[in-house]
């Protein structure tokens, strides 16, 4: 297996579901976080929305370039593997929000 096929390989294998994205899906522009935790995720629209709801919104297909994973029995989403650091989820701004949806 070649270097590059390794780095996204193991990344893919740690996801439970990798949803196809519809053509007009979303992407995560920012992490709506308290105390440190992520509890959501702001949108290419300018909307957020709960991490539950994001996880929903992926599956669905509304989200793009995101995979399902989970921690004990929370799921939350994680960036696909593209090459690109600087959309990882985890290299996104945080966001303050009142309303998350």
């Amino acid at each position: 297996m070649l270097k590059n096929d390794m780095r996204t390989a193991l990344p893919m294998a740690a996801m439970d579901d990798i949803p196809d994205a519809k053509p007009d899906a979303k992407s995560i522009t920012g992490l709506v976080k308290q105390s440190g935790r992520i509890v959501g995720y702001q949108l290419s629209d300018g909307s957020t929305v709960t991490k539950e709801n994001g996880v929903a919104m992926a599956k669905n297909g509304d989200i793009k370039g995101v995979g399902i994973a989970h921690r004990k029995d929370s799921q939350y989403l994680k960036s696909l593997p593209d090459g690109t650091e600087t959309n990882n989820l985890g290299n996104l701004p945080s966001v303050s929000t009142s309303e998350l949806q």
